[in-house]
């Protein structure tokens, strides 16, 4: 038995050295971001949207993020994400729970999303994949009828996003492509495409550009759907 608990020690030790030498990815600070956004498309026409989001890393292995969209298409979003963190010799790996409720009061509905996935992310490219389950309630449905909650049990979520330059340093430009961003998650079929540039202005402030549009009839049977964001503001690292 002793043979066995030193053989483990032994193996084991490299490893937990390893993640005590890299506790993170960049520098990661309690940071608020305000964005002003432009949003366009066929459903909804013309609309502007104003994002608030707070990221609080509590230590280097677990941070989250909470975020507030309101929009004058009478859509508002809150979004909350936990994400444990794990050094590696190259790179960080990452679990990420997304809590999203939406309330779309222009339709009288409102959605609840709840997604679980798994990332990995370099200097150069960060990758996540997972699931999420959506549920959606109407407003106008009768309590004391059949009629029940939508439900999408199981869908899938990607996310893979390329930078100019390593994500630490004080600009980049990078190109995304996902069915998910900050305030929604689309089915598998309807890609985001994205762009963003950040620059820091010194070591507290960032200003932050970002576009991003939904390609009409690409991977799904709606040949009328398209829609377009862009998107700018400044974030403030404590």
């Amino acid at each position: 038995m002793k043979k066995i608990l030193c053989t483990l020690y032994l193996a084991l030790c490299p490893l937990v050295l390893c993640l005590a030498a890299n506790p993170g990815f960049g520098d990661r600070r309690y940071t608020l971001t305000v964005l002003g956004e432009y949003s366009y498309n066929t459903t909804w026409s013309h609309h502007g949207n104003l994002d608030v989001q707070a990221l609080m890393p509590f230590n280097p292995h677990f941070e989250m993020e909470a975020k507030v969209q309101t929009s004058l298409a009478n859509v508002h979003t809150l979004a909350l994400q936990l994400r444990p963190k794990f050094g590696l010799p190259v790179g960080e790996l990452f679990l990420e729970t997304d809590v999203y409720s939406r309330i779309v009061a222009r339709n009288r509905m409102n959605d609840f999303t709840a997604a679980l996935a798994l990332g990995y992310r370099m200097d150069y490219i960060s990758v996540t994949l997972g699931v999420f389950s959506r549920v959606l309630d109407d407003w106008d449905r009768d309590w004391h009828s059949n009629d029940s909650y939508v439900v999408e049990p199981f869908n899938f979520l990607y996310r893979i996003e390329v930078f100019c330059r390593p994500q630490n340093n004080p600009w980049n430009l990078s190109f995304l492509f996902s069915n998910t961003d900050d305030y929604q998650m689309e089915r598998m079929w309807q890609p985001l495409f994205g762009v963003g540039a950040w620059y820091d202005f010194n070591d507290h402030w960032r200003l932050n550009l970002a576009a991003q549009c939904k390609p009409t009839g690409m991977f799904h049977l709606n040949a009328t759907f398209y829609g377009a964001t862009f998107r700018a503001g400044f974030s403030y690292r404590f």
